[in-house]
């Protein structure tokens, strides 16, 4: 069976897969990301994984798998196949495309940024699916997008396209490692919102989640707090559909695992702010944690697509 290799690799640990040519997930394996043995040992481990990966399709399917797929964080250029940098894995300009494709037997590998990669995913075949427009945002430690256009996730001529975290949207507000000011994620991420909560509540340990719970419970405090974060994203967000003109807005990440606490004074908020503005669909993001993997899959997929048959190995 024609199968690909997806790998989505986070500051922790790996999520991946065998993926078959309708999506379907052959084979799922996970394995920690060995970050605290320094950068080298992270791309070693990868390596080692997707061998293991190709060594376990060929046996089960009888043919290894035909290309791979990888998503990771940071800045990426895919054009180039190297991540650039990432802070979270300790990268500088790592040619992941060359060293995958050499230790997989010279297959065709797509290297992409981890949160386009997964809202490429909830784009084609989860939430998004059949919107020819869309935007995805995730909320997580801090907030990237990713632009949909016609089944294909937009790049940007340098890697940066969808950071809509750092939108400024309270000017001379909070710094943020970027350089910038007020920039959307220092008050409308997962860890915005935890930060913010645990200050007021006194409890170091609280979380977004914990703040969630607070405003469903009726806490003054909390929902204050929820607001602010409310209203920022939503500033953010007409931003991006003055620009972007979406057909579709889907919110991923942690803080949007508060379903409708979220969503119903989210679509509120920013139902008010909009002017000339079309209202897209506003929904959660449906695939979960599997959206990266299986967006790596789509990208191996894409490239086997548009490769030249005689230049795969198989």
């Amino acid at each position: 069976m024609k199968h690909v290799i997806a790998l989505d690799v986070g500051g922790t640990g790996m999520k991946a897969a065998l993926v078959g040519a309708d999506g379907e997930l052959l084979h799922r394996a996970r394995r920690a990301t060995g970050r605290e043995r320094g950068p080298d040992a992270v791309v070693a481990d990868i390596l080692d994984f997707a061998a293991e990966l190709r060594a376990h399709g060929a046996d089960r399917f009888g043919v290894p798998a035909s290309a791979a797929g990888v998503a990771v964080p940071g800045i990426v250029d895919d054009t180039r196949g190297i991540a650039v940098y990432s802070a979270n894995l300790g990268w500088r300009d790592v040619p992941l495309r060359a060293l995958l494709g050499e230790r997989l037997g010279g297959v065709p590998v797509a290297l992409g940024h981890d949160v386009r990669t997964g809202g490429l995913a909830e784009g084609r075949i989860g939430a998004g699916r059949g919107a020819d427009r869309f935007l995805f945002v995730a909320l997580g430690t801090g907030i990237a997008g990713a632009i949909g256009i016609a089944g294909r996730v937009e790049a940007g001529a340098h890697g940066f396209a969808g950071e809509i975290g750092h939108i400024v949207v309270r000017p001379d507000g909070a710094a943020c490692p970027c350089g910038q000011r007020g920039c959307l994620e220092r008050y409308a991420s997962a860890a915005a919102v935890s930060e913010a909560w645990a200050a007021a509540c006194g409890d170091p340990g609280a979380d977004a989640a914990d703040c969630a719970k607070a405003v469903e419970s009726g806490d003054a405090r909390a929902r204050a707090i929820w607001q602010e974060a409310v209203d920022a994203l939503a500033d953010g967000l007409l931003t991006a559909l003055t620009l972007l003109d979406p057909r579709t807005v889907i919110i991923g990440g942690g803080l949007a695992e508060a379903g409708e606490t979220l969503f119903t004074p989210l679509r509120e908020a920013v139902r008010r702010r909009i002017t000339f503005q079309k209202l897209p669909s506003l929904v959660p993001a449906a695939l979960g944690d599997a959206a990266g993997c299986l967006g790596a899959g789509l990208l191996a997929w894409d490239l086997l697509a548009s490769t030249d048959p005689s230049e795969v190995t198989t």
